[in-house]
């Protein structure tokens, strides 16, 4: 058993899953790094030509990653069907990707954490990365496609990086101020 283990009681993890995690660490912190020193008023705000504010944008991939990881457990059941959804159901995603008035920059850092933590301890002891599942019915899937743990979890990546990118440009839109460089 090694120290962390004995501490933790988490397993120690290796190779690939490694990778993925740490992949998946480096990106949420440029995405949450971007809302240092803000107040959740400036966590709200538009400074872009996009709806994307910094509070929603950790919002949404908080969301996101718990999507994810339902499917990851359960299959497309743990999605929503978006060819079936209504404008309502539509406005509703929307608010996702705000930080409303009853919500803190510091709630929803929060439970990014929280979801992470999560995901990390999933990844630690899922038997098989390779385990398929039919992805949920969406107009940007491909019907019938399926992706395996590994995808989702590249896919994972991939979207937080995106949105990390996106948060770069929101907070040094709104003062100046940079992730990188």
């Amino acid at each position: 058993m090694t120290t962390s283990e004995s501490t933790t009681n988490a397993p120690t993890v290796t190779g690939e899953r490694a990778d993925l995690l740490e992949a998946l660490a480096k990106q949420r912190h440029f995405l949450t790094f971007t809302t240092r020193d803000l107040t959740d008023d400036q966590a709200r705000q538009r400074t872009t030509a996009s709806e994307l504010c910094l509070g929603g944008l950790i919002k949404h991939v908080t969301g996101v990653e718990q999507g994810w990881v339902g499917f990851i457990l359960e299959g497309a059941a743990a999605m929503p069907d978006f060819t079936a959804m209504t404008e309502k159901d539509w406005a509703a995603r929307e608010d996702t990707f705000r930080l409303l008035p009853e919500e803190t920059l510091a709630g929803v850092l929060a439970d990014y954490e929280e979801a992470a933590r999560g995901t990390d301890e999933l990844v630690a002891t899922l038997p098989d990365l390779d385990r398929r599942w039919a992805l949920p019915k969406a107009p940007w899937n491909e019907p019938g496609a399926e992706w395996s743990v590994r995808r989702v979890l590249m896919h994972l990546v991939a979207e937080t990086a995106q949105h990390a990118g996106h948060a770069d440009i929101i907070r040094e839109s709104l003062d100046g101020s940079k992730s990188m460089g």
